[in-house]
This record gives structure tokens, sequence and C-alpha cells, in this order.
């Protein structure tokens, strides 16, 4: 049995990075800045705690007694928030940093930064169906303006405090990470829970069409939960030291993942396309060779049989709660 500390333990991931960290038996203290009845899983039997881990105190006072971090914590969302909220999203470096140094004043044995493939060079990313991108693809540096250039800053961080003073570090890049728990309205969610919102709607009200951002040729890979939980523990409990791409190769259009939505649902949808909203770069995929190498992961859900379980899951909310429930999932960092 360990002590660890999960900061941003009140979303998505970090909820269920919790969940599973009990499950093994550890003892976990809880940390986000989101008010206790607003966060995504909540677990009685943790030391839990709603502050601003952009103070180096709060940092100090989460991480006493801890021997192991999950920084899981920053502001984020889909698209449309990440590129209209860059300086909130860069403010996210003081999380990375204040914990950084209370855990180095603390004694922490080791510390994790969830980075994401937005570090990516975005010239690498100008086309439709890439080759999946290589960790060494981050440089030369071009990533995503605001929030992708936060997260490369904070790897480098991470980098140089195991050199300067030794703090064993582990850096994954997530890659879309979707599921039960996620973020679906609000402003804040990603394309997989959208769309599925989106379709289950149409399908209630009886609507032809959906909304949707771009021309939906864009591509991306998505992630399943499971599968980004076995990857991320595995990296931490590994000696690799470097960033590592935590995702999916199986890399789609946003037409064809509507289309498998679709499938899902038993109902087909006309697209109405927002050429004006949000979207990102052309094309962006992972490549897990370096995990498959240095941690002996990979994924092992399809994109469709984890969107048929996430499916399932916002279904059951839109259907079962009210909609003062539904609004607990707007607020989600």
């Amino acid at each position: 049995m360990s002590n660890y500390l999960v900061a941003g333990a009140g979303g998505f991931i970090g909820g269920h990075l919790v969940k599973s960290l009990l499950n093994n038996g550890h003892q976990v203290v809880c940390a986000d800045i989101k008010p206790l009845e607003y966060w995504f899983q909540y677990f009685d039997e943790c030391k839990n705690f709603s502050l601003d881990l952009k103070n180096y105190e709060n940092c100090l006072k989460v991480s006493n007694d801890v021997e192991y971090i999950y920084n899981m914590a920053c502001n984020m969302g889909g698209m449309g928030f990440i590129e209209n909220n860059k300086a909130e999203c860069m403010l996210s470096v003081l999380i990375n940093t204040n914990l950084l140094r209370a855990s180095l004043e603390n004694k922490v044995k080791k510390y994790f930064f969830s980075s994401s493939a937005c570090v990516y060079n975005g010239s690498k990313q100008s086309k439709t169906f890439i080759e999946g991108l290589k960790e060494d693809d981050a440089y030369p540096a071009e990533p995503e303006d605001g929030y992708g250039w936060e997260k490369l800053f904070s790897e480098r961080m991470c980098r140089h405090f195991y050199e300067d003073f030794n703090l064993e570090t582990r850096v994954a890049r997530y890659h879309n990470v979707y599921g039960p728990f996620g973020t679906f309205d609000g402003g804040r969610e990603k394309a997989p829970a959208a769309l599925c919102r989106k379709i289950i709607l149409a399908k209630e009200n009886n609507h032809k069409s959906i909304d949707v951002w771009g021309d939906g040729q864009q591509t991306r890979s998505f992630m399943y939960i499971d599968d980004c939980l076995e990857g991320t523990i595995k990296l931490f409990n590994s000696s690799f030291t470097g960033s590592l791409n935590i995702g999916s190769e199986e890399q789609v259009s946003i037409n064809q993942m509507i289309d498998i939505i679709s499938e899902i649902a038993n109902y087909k949808v006309k697209k109405n396309y927002l050429l004006d909203k949000p979207k990102g770069v052309r094309g962006r995929s992972s490549n897990n060779s370096l995990a498959r190498d240095k941690i002996d992961w990979d994924t092992s859900y399809s994109l469709k049989s984890g969107l048929e379980l996430n499916y399932k899951w916002i279904y059951d909310q839109i259907k079962n709660n009210s909609k003062s429930n539904i609004n607990k999932f707007t607020k989600s960092y």
C-alpha cells in the first residue's frame, strides 16, 4: 500500500485513476479546483481537497506525506474551449511548476505529468490521415497555441527536475481520451461525447440532421478510458523517463465517427457543416511503437467498441437524469 496524490481528481481521467488506485489497495489524496459537488467521481475513503493548485502553499499542503503524485490537473476542454481560452489554458503551467517544487520539498519519490498530443508540430498535421506522430515529432516546436505550449513547457520542466534534482518524472502524451464520466455537454466536451449527445437528442426529438464543426474530413484517433488507465499506470511503474504517446493508432475522420455512432444508435442523420467553427489541425494520430517497446502497452478497445460503451452511458445520463444532473457535467476542470 502506497500514498498517492491525484491532482485533478475531480475531473474525467483523474476520477477513473483514483478508483483504480483504491481498487489496488492504495491510499489516495484527491485535489481539484472544483467544489466537491461538481467532481465527476467522489470517494469518501480519500482525503478530498477543493482548492487551487496554482498556489504553491496548497501544493505543499496536499503533497505532505505523499510518496507518489499523478498530475492530471489543467484547464482544458474540446477544441472550441482551447482555441478561445489560450491564456487560461497557459496558466495551468503554475500547477505543474508548483507541484514539482512541492515534490522536492516533501521528498516525493515519483511524479507523473499528463501532457497532450497538442504538443506536436502543427506543420506535421496539415493533411488528413497522416502517419502516426512519433515522440520526436514535437520538435522543432510548433505546438497548439496556448494549451499546447503550456504542455510542452511543462514537459521540459519535468525533464529538468529529473536531470537537476533527481526527481523521478514520467510524462504521457494523451490522444483524445473518452469514455463514461466524461464531459458531454456545456462547451468543454470533446468530439466523441459531443457527437454521441447530438445523435441521441436528434433521435429522441426526431431531428434529421446534426451540426458538425468543420467539414467532417479532419482526422483524429480516440482512446477509450480503460486503455488510457492501463497505459498510464504501466508508464508510471516503468523506468522510462522520456515523453511517451498514450493514444490509439486507429485514425478516423469525423464523418466516419458520425457514421459509427449512427450505426450504434440505429439512426441516420444528415450533417450540417459549420465551417466557421474551431476545428484544430487537419489530421492527428498516435504512433505507439515506442510504447510497445518501452512499456509493453497498446490499446485493446476498437473505436466502435469504446463508442458503444460511451453512447450507452451518455444515453442513460440524458434519459434518467434531470437537467440539474446534466448541468453537473458542464463544469469540467
